[in-house]
């Protein structure tokens, strides 16, 4: 098969499009002929050598990437031979592998697609999906409710756009030039502002004509979460989901006592509840896409131009999730 195989830490260009062995699927494992890999900002520190929420790997060479869609194509021992293929999609967990033409994994991960959702489609659900609706756990969305939503155009911005817009709130998206601010109202959002314009919260206090901001889901942290909790009124909340926008690895969160909640993964889970809490989110994800209530916005890049993408997603240049595709 071919892969993208990762031989040193360090830059995209370490990144190299290689034929390698197939992966054999153990005992309760399958093995997925690829139609679509996600890519994920974490991915890029991992390809640096860095620790995050995931640990780099400690063995390389590697092959990165930790979601997946496809087709069932093999079976370990002990799978039921029902999956054999089946259209599915599946989160590899800390195990990466996503990378490639071929990825194994263990039964108990795979979800099998909706007739009507696509393979990269579902990799965005089963990744920005999952995280966006463990988000949406901690913000009470209804007709009297305004949404700040900074990198609204991003993957997880996108279906916040959507679902906050389903549940009658007013919705004002942030994004980074006039590409993606139409692709914000494209999306739904009463208005959009380019967060690179010095008087944007301005512009939106005169949009709002005197009504405060209920809640901001921040995933970006830095001066714009810092201008953005000031649009908050009394009993406002502020999401934090993440602090892209200070560098994935030095930056923090602004935070203000009181107002700010960080809901990152612990307590997300903690939150949703079930056996697996993981799973649920994935399905509840999942079910919505199936729906047709959200619908991700995905970026495509051939699976041998993983160093382009990984590129694009550090300098800010895409739009929604980005996917490798075989």
């Amino acid at each position: 098969m071919h892969a993208i195989r990762l031989h040193a830490f360090g830059p995209t260009e370490n990144l190299t499009y290689e034929e390698t062995e197939d992966p054999l699927p153990g005992p309760g494992q399958v093995r997925i002929a690829v139609a679509a890999a996600g890519v994920h900002l974490l991915d890029t520190a991992l390809r640096e050598g860095m620790q995050g929420p995931a640990p780099a790997p400690t063995v390389l060479p590697t092959v990165p990437g930790r979601e997946v869609a496809g087709v069932v194509e093999s079976l370990g021992k002990g799978v039921d031979g029902r999956w054999l293929g089946k259209n599915v999609v599946a989160h590899l967990g800390f195990a990466p592998g996503g990378y490639a033409e071929l990825a194994v994994t263990d039964v108990e991960r795979l979800h099998e697609l909706p007739e009507n959702l696509d393979f990269a489609e579902a990799v965005a659900m089963i990744g920005t999906g999952r995280t966006t609706m463990g988000i949406l756990q901690f913000a009470e969305l209804g007709p009297d409710s305004v949404a700040v939503i900074p990198a609204a155009a991003g993957g997880i911005g996108t279906l916040l756009v959507q679902y906050a817009k389903n549940a009658g709130a007013t919705v004002v998206g942030l994004a980074g030039g006039p590409g993606k601010t139409a692709r914000v109202l494209a999306n739904g959002a009463d208005f959009a502002v380019d967060y690179k314009d010095p008087d944007w919260p301005g512009k939106v206090r005169a949009h709002l004509g005197g009504r405060a901001a209920t809640v901001v889901f921040d995933g970006v942290g830095g001066s714009v979460a810092r201008e953005a909790v000031a649009l908050l009124g009394p009993g406002g909340r502020h999401i934090v989901f993440g602090w892209s926008g200070e560098g994935l690895h030095d930056g923090e969160p602004y935070l203000v006592e009181g107002v700010s909640e960080q809901v990152l993964g612990p307590v997300m889970l903690s939150r949703a509840g079930g056996a697996n809490p993981v799973r649920t989110l994935e399905l509840r994800a999942l079910a919505e896409a199936a729906a047709g209530r959200l619908t991700p916005a995905v970026q495509r890049f051939p699976l041998a131009e993983a160093a382009a993408a990984h590129r694009a997603l550090e300098n800010r240049g895409t739009t929604g999730k980005v996917v490798l595709e075989p």
